[in-house]
């Protein structure tokens, strides 16, 4: 043991990081979040939910061993030789769990609802210059580690229980509260430096605070509908389902608009029908009911009309999501968009378009692909 550590203390690892100590923990963070994105896949994989448990249980453990490091608990054991690294894995676990939300769900046509935990991760690497001294600032330590235990857990429950409602939400959100809680509660009673630096009531408010706010914001429907993702949506001018295929006939974008395969502006004859074609993804067994919401926007009064609601089943499983689609021939000219909600009127993705009625005119780039 002495022998392996003198050559720990001597390891080039060690003097990297000891040299390049301001900047590590943001390349810990930012590799732990390559880690996942290289390797995760889909939610219902079993290596992807080993993974991801494995990540909130270090998480959860390294966060205890660091917060008693400063105690001298550690002390003449094998721990010791590792207090410096604490922060380090943190970082990493902090990276790896917020890479899971962003993997999920940018495969969606709609980037609209993954832009806010965009900007709450670019909140966190900034905030991440800010923790001084190994990420000792306790109360942004332990809201970051509640925020990513509730998105563990609004993912998980659903997979594990292959349902999927406002309740098992509000109810994933409550064992990440109670799990939160008792973490910190542990760290208190254990570690005196603990006491010292943090105010119990002050923390506790902070946590309970969040949940309210996420809480708050599921129901302002500001929160996509966990573990759910649109992998496709296209309006088309045909589709047909022969056997397990279905046939897509749309106008293509050009190249370059690498985000959106299909083009805005749709060219409608008279008799003819407007299709909207949308794969959502959802784990194993999972069963949701799925809505297409036309709707039409009145440039005189400035506003989105709801036209029609036009809903199917879909079960999970498949790694391409499962696919349907609606149409419509009651079509007029103007701007239109297609919202793919869930029946608590949670937004999957938007497929917009605008409807050009004119016999003379011919679809562009027509193509038909297979699904």
């Amino acid at each position: 043991m002495k022998r392996f550590l003198v050559r720990y203390r001597n390891s080039k690892f060690r003097r990297f990081i000891r040299k390049h100590g301001k900047y590590a923990p943001l390349l810990f963070f930012i590799g732990g979040f390559l880690f996942d994105v290289l390797t995760l896949g889909r939610i219902d994989r079993t290596y992807d939910l080993v993974m991801l448990c494995l990540h909130m249980t270090n998480l959860s453990i390294t966060l205890y061993l660091y917060n008693l490091a400063d105690d001298g608990t550690w002390k003449n054991t094998f721990l010791e030789s590792c207090e410096e690294y604490f922060p380090l894995a943190i970082q990493f676990f902090f990276g790896a769990l917020s890479s899971a939300y962003v993997i999920y769900f940018s495969r969606s046509v709609s980037l609209s609802k993954t832009v806010s935990f965009f900007l709450i991760l670019m909140v966190l690497l900034v905030a991440n210059e800010f923790l001084k001294q190994r990420i000792s600032n306790k109360y942004l330590q332990f809201s970051v580690y509640f925020f990513l235990s509730f998105t563990f857990f609004a993912f998980m429950i659903p997979v594990v229980t292959t349902k999927m409602s406002p309740q098992v939400f509000f109810i994933s959100g409550f064992i990440s509260l109670c799990c939160t809680l008792a973490l910190i509660i542990l760290i208190y009673v254990m570690s005196p430096s603990t006491r010292r630096e943090i105010h119990i009531g002050k923390l506790l408010s902070i946590i309970i605070s969040i949940y309210a706010f996420i809480n708050l914001f599921y129901y302002f429907r500001l929160i996509p509908p966990v573990p759910l993702a649109l992998d496709e949506g296209i309006v088309a001018h045909y589709v047909e389902k022969i056997g397990d295929t279905y046939t897509v006939a749309y106008e293509k974008n050009d190249t370059f608009i690498f985000w959106r395969d299909h083009r805005t502006k749709f060219i409608f004859k008279p008799n003819e029908n407007v299709y909207i074609f949308s794969s959502v993804f959802a784990p194993t067994d999972l069963k949701k009911s799925i809505l297409h919401r036309w709707k039409w926007f009145n440039e005189e009064s400035l506003e989105w009309e709801l036209v029609e609601d036009i809903g199917y089943e879909i079960k999970g499983g498949r790694d391409d999501g499962f696919r349907g689609y609606t149409y419509k021939n009651n079509i007029w000219p103007g701007q239109w968009k297609v919202e793919v909600i869930t029946t608590e009127e949670l937004v999957l993705g938007v497929i917009d378009f605008e409807i050009s009625i004119d016999e003379n005119l011919e679809p562009v780039n027509l193509v038909e692909r297979k699904f």
